[in-house]
């Protein structure tokens, strides 16, 4: 399934946009902000030395996914693209068709002295996107879109397992958290038009609708460590 409003144009008459928008509203699915972040894990990452370390994180369209990372201190970079299929290779025609296994996915690369694995899931969790819905993400359909933990060393799946494990014992959602954790094989970075786009389209009707309001819930409840 393509995104509802992914291809509608930047720049459309007021009443049009007007229209867009509360469709879009009406069949977005379940919001993914609480009014308040949820409970940091009580198991993270054991620190080390390293400058830098990678996670990936999968929740839906990968542009609200990457636009909330940018914003947080002690992160690098954040990368639009692929990961979790057997597909050798990824491109977004390939990806959107749902038949490679691929999910869209953001590569976090972050400094472990600045911020941790485990608030890096807290951010995932809290903001980034609603984790109770199933190869779903508000209006996009498809395992593309699943909610997805690429951990890339035994330790990150210990954190990740374990943090899923007290959410759901906690009861923190009112339905099952459907997150997927699997071992990263590969990550694929989706093309050009794909990064930052949040930056350089903020007025898009999709971005507007979908993803602004996660960066704005970051800042609201992550002040502390927004940028």
């Amino acid at each position: 399934m393509t995104r509802s409003l992914r291809n509608v144009p930047a720049i459309l008459g007021v009443m049009t946009v007007g229209l867009v928008l509360f469709a879009a509203k009406a069949t977005s699915g379940a919001s993914s902000q609480l009014s308040a972040p949820v409970a940091a894990p009580f198991v993270d990452a054991i620190a080390t030395s390293a400058a830098q370390d990678t996670a990936v994180f999968a929740g839906g369209c990968f542009w609200g996914i990457e636009a909330v990372y940018e914003h947080v201190k002690g992160v690098k970079s954040a990368v639009s693209g692929y990961a979790g299929g057997s597909a050798s290779n990824a491109n977004y025609d390939q990806v959107s068709n749902g038949n490679t296994g691929h999910a869209e996915s953001v590569q976090v690369i972050y400094d472990p002295s600045q911020v941790s694995y485990g608030k890096l899931l807290q951010i995932f969790f809290s903001v980034a996107h609603d984790p109770t819905q199933l190869n779903r993400q508000g209006p996009d359909r498809g395992t593309q879109y699943r909610s997805a933990i690429f951990y890339n060393s035994p330790e990150q799946q210990r954190v990740a397992e374990s943090y899923i494990r007290q959410l759901t014992e906690a009861k923190t959602f009112s339905r099952p958290i459907v997150t997927q954790v699997a071992k990263l094989q590969a990550f694929y970075p989706a093309e050009a038009y794909h990064q930052d786009y949040l930056v350089n389209h903020p007025n898009q009707p999709y971005i507007v609708i979908n993803d602004k309001p996660k960066v704005e819930a970051l800042k609201k409840q992550f002040a502390d460590i927004y940028r």
